[in-house]
């Protein structure tokens, strides 16, 4: 796999999609969130939510699931590309792990964001960001192991947009949630 995919590239997997859902891990690692998403389980409750496209960018994890299209369902897989943007703009709901900068770039979309939070970090200042922005009713976060469970039952047209074009008002709450200022 080229450590970058090119949007020409991924053309030729695509399936004219109507509902998608795409993962991020950014550039860390985080295989557990990628075997959770690319599980059979996974992707029979995605069809049955009514998804048929799964785009999981896999940063510099060790677990790197196979891409296909079918009818019914097409499942990409990369590794890193210059900007999300395309993606996060073509998703009809965003699945992150919790660093802020992922985060930030997934609520500027206003798209429903589920952030799944790595309980093997020490030191988990993502948990702290996650619940946070839950508090604050702009996303949805629980962990690999929870995260069939909320893909079921949450109500994702709940969440409320973040305010757009201000990550002032991003890093003010970072530094907050940090301890930086109170």
């Amino acid at each position: 796999m080229d450590d970058v995919t090119s949007d020409s590239s991924e053309s030729s997997q695509e399936v004219m999609a109507t509902k998608s859902v795409f993962v991020t891990v950014g550039t860390t690692s985080f295989d557990e969130l990628i075997t959770c998403m690319s599980s059979e389980a996974t992707l029979q409750l995605l069809r049955n939510l009514g998804y048929n496209k799964l785009v999981l960018q896999i940063g510099n994890g060790r677990v790197v699931p196979e891409s296909f299209t079918s009818a019914s369902f097409s499942l990409i897989v990369y590794r890193f590309k210059n900007s999300l943007k395309k993606d996060l703009k073509r998703s009809d709901l965003i699945i992150s792990h919790a660093g802020a900068g992922s985060c930030l770039e997934a609520l500027e979309e206003g798209k429903p964001l589920v952030v799944v939070v790595n309980e093997k970090l020490m030191d988990n200042h993502q948990l702290e960001l996650a619940r946070q922005l839950h508090k604050e009713g702009s996303l949805f976060y629980c962990t690999c192991s929870t995260l069939l469970e909320l893909l079921k039952s949450a109500d994702l047209s709940s969440l409320k947009p973040f305010p757009p074009g201000k990550p002032e008002i991003f890093s003010e709450f970072l530094d907050k949630v940090m301890g930086f200022k109170k």
